[in-house]
């Protein structure tokens, strides 16, 4: 037990430290501009989309711009309508991460991680920022790099090869693992570092794998929910809006798995980067082909999350 949580616990810990400083590298660079892009860049629906692309990329969490656009809508900064497109430009700047994950640079890890505390060192503002930015990109890989020790072990337990039979049968028992795990951690990009680990060492199906990650897809989802409590109806719309849409998606994905494994398959060997274009069809394909009814979208969850008080 001891060889698997020792590096799961130490490697899940240098992931998500690095998330966070890269993220507070990225905020420190832009500064107070991400409210102001959000607020006023969202004009149509390709500008809100780009708005969540690019902002998802920057702050690298769809978690905590879908968390920035309800702050602004219960606000009154932005109305729900305008948020929809940002919503869907998260789901593919997501992404980004999960493709720079699987370029396994786990070797550049030490030399970025210390490159980066010594430009964090220096005086100079901008300096530290993309030292922080840099240092984190490091503790990213090495997080990975440790998250793959678990891998052996972890297959020669009982209590995993009970579950991993058991989904083999059934995609569900994958989708179910992503979301549980994600809602706990709050990182759709952490539960897919270590399902890339674990398919490094063919521990899991390809099937299994991308159910994870379409899970994890869904767990996201839960900090905006949490966030949305005891705010006003536009801001709860937010919430469910990016909720139902990620599990609409994930639902209609599900039955098309060994379809999407052969695509990804097609693209390259490596069973990580499979992963990663398989995740990226997905989110690009779900939110292209949402994008044009942006307009319908919103007012259907409006219709399912009804402002009680503007009815009165």
């Amino acid at each position: 037990m001891f060889a698997i949580l020792a590096p799961f616990t130490c490697g899940l810990s240098f992931f998500l430290l690095g998330m966070y400083a890269m993220r507070t590298g990225f905020q420190n660079l832009a500064g107070k501009k991400m409210a102001d892009w959000l607020g006023r860049f969202t004009r149509t629906p390709v500008h809100s989309f780009w708005v969540g692309l690019l902002t998802t990329f920057v702050l690298q969490s769809s978690s905590a711009v879908t968390v920035l656009t309800i702050g602004l809508t219960h606000a009154g900064m932005i109305s729900f309508s305008r948020t929809v497109g940002i919503i869907l430009g998260t789901n593919v700047g997501t992404t980004v991460t999960t493709e720079l994950m699987a370029l396994r640079l786990e070797s550049f890890a030490v030399p970025m991680l210390l490159v980066g505390v010594a430009l964090w060192l220096m005086p100079r503002r901008l300096t530290r920022c993309i030292g922080l930015v840099v240092a984190g990109f490091g503790l990213i890989f090495l997080g990975i790099d440790t998250l793959q020790v678990m891998a052996k072990p972890l297959e020669q337990s009982d209590a995993f090869r009970s579950l991993f039979l058991e989904s083999r049968h059934s995609v569900w028992i994958g989708l179910i693992t992503g979301l549980v795990f994600t809602a706990l951690i709050h990182s759709s990009s952490a539960t897919t570092a270590i399902t890339m680990g674990l398919m490094s060492h063919q521990v899991l199906s390809m099937e299994t794998a991308l159910a994870i990650v379409l899970g994890a897809n869904i767990g996201t989802c839960f900090t905006a929910i949490i966030a949305s409590i005891g705010t006003n109806a536009a801001s709860r719309q937010v919430a469910w809006c990016h909720t139902l849409f990620n599990l609409a998606g994930a639902l209609a994905f599900l039955p098309f798995l060994p379809q999407l494994d052969l695509v990804s398959s097609f693209l390259t060997d490596s069973p990580s980067m499979q992963i990663a274009h398989a995740q990226t069809l997905f989110n690009v394909g779900c939110s292209l082909a949402a994008l044009p009814f942006t307009r319908q979208i919103a007012a259907a969850v409006q219709w399912l999350v009804p402002d009680r008080k503007r009815r009165r």
